[in-house]
């Protein structure tokens, strides 16, 4: 197999959009790489003779100029779009020279097909006489593409079929006219927008994640072909204007440099990537800030949970019974509160209060409602929302979940030092990992996915110090709640430490009741150690109010919880029934 999708001197690979722009850098590199041969499709026509008043003539402005002078002397009047017109076929045409040129020069071979990938007809019969030329195509390389970039309600019929069709339809007719159990490579350029999502590209969007689709979908039929999606970025070439880099540089967005971009495709053409069908190269296309006004709309979201979409909830189990943990409802409210309000960021929880957990029984609700009520917001600045989490009975009785506020800000401060930090091991628990976990009445209830406790370092009447390490579990896992700038498993993680001291000294255990302030200012990290600093502030024969602060070795903190307040409960918590 591997020898099958070497490229190879006799490779002949059919590059629909590949005599212009990125498509045709490409080319070169691969025939700089392995000299073979090339069938460039487009729909420009090739200037074989250019008039005589263009001869020599390369600088846009006068190039334009001589073709001003030369519909006067022929009695017509220029118009900018008559001009642009004809300037435009001269320089469709040199630039397929060049390239041409540029393949020939690698020792390569290569021919310029005229044609529209979305007729199939033509395709079929000029690709019938190029073969006949070049000998059996080895290979495709898709890269035709359109734009039409509008907002989704200005976008016409026409905007839709001029974008979809060169990609999909044009897929299509190419599979049509070239047998596929005669492939060794296919290579789609498909875009980040597909995998991201874009505004004003829906349609580019779509066609893309088709393309995405259509490669996993033409590997399962023909195993044998090397095929694979890439998923590019925006490239530095010369439709990336300074404004525009700006832009993308504000959006946190990297430019691919052509150099970068071609040998990129080059490595993935390589042997041992045959399996490799789909791969993403450059940054997430992120939306830009969107725009408030003084509006204060109100949302419902529903969301139908069970234990299956969540495999995480198996680990997090009370009594033999699968409990939400308050964090992922916190999470969910957090998340959706972003969607909303691209380019903001969560940074503030406050009065987070569990009123009626959520449990997953015999006599769960069918699904639940999150409602989100913005009650304050400044232009550039913030967004608060009051959040509740509720279900309704058959019967139509509603049950309060969850509350809180939540705080999304554009610009996040700098994260605060705990200044309290202190990592020396006092050696007073010689308890380690999965220990603390399932180890009798007195430990810590959770299942693998949430035991990530390495060690207590110190502990105190007043505080405990814990280091942690969370092992990221799948995404299938993961479920509805997955990892984004909040996590809810590395919080739950956090508090995990209030139990420990709770249980040493006091020989009791906890549930939480309400998480007063939250505050995140980084990313809490994954597969990467973090310590947590719980300290005590009261205690009751009820209750216990903890601060708890996640923070780097130096005490740079990601993110903490000011007043929380657990409620005490039963030793036995996770028996089965």
């Amino acid at each position: 197999m591997i020898a099958q999708t070497q490229v190879r001197p006799s490779s002949v690979f059919l590059v629909s959009g590949g005599a212009k722009g990125i498509t045709a850098e490409c080319a070169i590199k691969m025939a700089q790489h392995q000299p073979c041969t090339f069938i460039l499709l487009g729909r420009s026509e090739i200037v074989e003779a250019e008039p005589d008043f263009v001869r020599d003539c390369f600088e846009e402005s006068a190039l334009k100029k001589r073709i001003m002078e030369n519909l006067l002397s022929q009695g017509e009047k220029p118009t900018p779009m008559s001009v642009q017109k004809i300037y435009n076929k001269i320089a469709s045409s040199r630039e397929i020279k060049n390239t041409l040129a540029a393949i020939q020069q690698t020792g390569a071979k290569a021919e310029y097909i005229s044609v529209d990938v979305t007729d199939v007809a033509a395709l079929q019969n000029k690709l019938t006489a190029a073969v006949a030329r070049t000998g059996t195509i080895t290979g495709i390389i898709h890269g035709a593409g359109n734009l039409a970039d509008k907002l989704i309600e200005k976008k016409t019929d026409q905007d839709f079929e001029k974008v979809y069709t060169a990609k999909v339809q044009g897929l299509e007719n190419l599979l049509t006219c070239i047998n596929p159990k005669q492939l060794e490579h296919l290579v789609l350029f498909s875009s980040v927008t597909g995998f991201y999502g874009n505004i004003g590209q829906s349609d580019y969007a779509i066609a893309n994640e088709i393309l995405n689709k259509s490669a996993h979908l033409i590997k399962q039929h023909y195993p044998q072909c090397h095929v694979v999606a890439i998923n590019w970025g925006g490239w530095d070439s010369g439709m990336v204007t300074p404004e525009l880099k700006k832009a993308f540089a504000e959006r946190g967005i990297d430019i691919i440099p052509v150099e970068a971009g071609t040998q990129m495709l080059v490595n993935e053409l390589h042997p041992a990537h045959h399996e490799t069908t789909q791969v993403v190269i450059g940054s997430p296309s992120i939306r830009p800030p969107a725009l408030l006004d003084a509006e204060l709309r109100s949302y419902r979201i529903r969301r139908r949970m069970t234990v299956e979409a969540n495999p995480f909830l198996h680990d997090h189990t009370l009594a033999g019974t699968p409990v939400l943990p308050a964090t992922c409802a916190m999470s969910w409210m957090i998340n959706a509160c972003e969607e909303l309000y691209p380019g903001y960021r969560y940074l503030r929880c406050k009065d987070f209060k569990v009123l009626k957990g959520i449990t997953f029984g015999e006599n769960s609700p069918s699904e639940h409602i999150l409602e989100l009520q913005e009650v304050a917001k400044t232009e550039s600045d913030f967004v608060e929302f009051e959040t509740t989490i509720l279900s309704k009975t058959p019967a139509g009785k509603t049950h309060f979940h969850y509350k809180s506020l939540i705080k999304l800000v554009r610009q996040m401060p700098e994260a605060p030092i705990y200044a309290a930090v202190n990592l020396t091991e006092d050696n007073t628990i010689a308890t380690t990992g999965k220990d603390f976990y399932q180890n009798g009445d007195s430990s810590l209830f959770h299942g693998p996915a949430f035991q990530k406790i390495v060690r207590v370092l110190n502990i105190s009447p007043t505080k405990i110090t814990i280091e942690c390490f969370w092992e990221e579990i799948t995404a299938q896992q993961q479920g509805q709640f997955p990892v984004q700038w909040h996590n809810p498993y590395t919080t739950d993680l956090s508090t995990q430490a209030l139990w420990i001291w709770l249980n040493h000294f006091h020989q009791e255990v906890c549930l939480p009741g309400q998480l007063t302030h939250s505050e995140q200012f980084r990313t809490v990290p994954c597969n990467a150690p973090f310590y947590v600093s719980c300290e005590v502030e009261a205690k009751t024969a009820t209750g216990v109010t903890a601060n708890f602060y996640l923070h780097d070795a130096e005490g740079k903190v990601y993110s903490r919880i000011l007043g929380a307040k657990a409620v005490i409960a039963p030793m036995n918590l996770h028996k089965r029934k």
